[in-house]
């Protein structure tokens, strides 16, 4: 399975003025730009789309090895923040609550750190991952 989005950017770095497309088009030219990526300009940046990559594969992921161990999840809610330093991703903190009925708090701890380390998103990001766990 192959998945795409194009970037297109116009103009110098602190002028100009980029769009984002997905191949499902659920970003359809959404604009980014210097101010969206360092201030507080309208539009995404990369490291947004990187935390809703990894909030979404991690809860997915998460959900398949609570099946595996046979429960079913009501819910999983997974916030993920990208902390980026000096050019560079440093690392992402997920925080996740879930309501998972008949799981015990050891399980459902230890079911989230296999989803941590085996998530395809965190196995692409050469940065320190760590989780936050509440069981509701």
């Amino acid at each position: 399975m192959k998945r795409n989005a194009t970037a297109v950017w116009k103009g110098s770095i602190k002028e100009g003025k980029g769009a984002i497309t997905s191949q499902s088009t659920t970003l359809n030219n959404t604009q980014y730009s210097f101010g969206s990526r360092f201030e507080e300009g309208v539009g995404t940046n990369p490291e947004e789309l990187v935390a809703a990559a990894h909030s979404g594969c991690f809860s997915m992921q998460l959900s398949a090895f609570i099946g595996e161990a046979g429960f079913t999840p009501d819910s999983i809610e997974t916030k993920c923040v990208i902390d980026f330093q000096n050019g560079a991703i440093v690392s992402s903190t997920l925080t996740v609550e879930a309501k998972i009925p008949g799981i015990s708090k050891d399980t459902f701890q230890e079911l989230v750190t296999k989803a941590e380390k085996n998530c395809p998103i965190s196995k692409l990001l050469n940065a320190e991952i760590s989780s936050t766990a509440t069981l509701l």
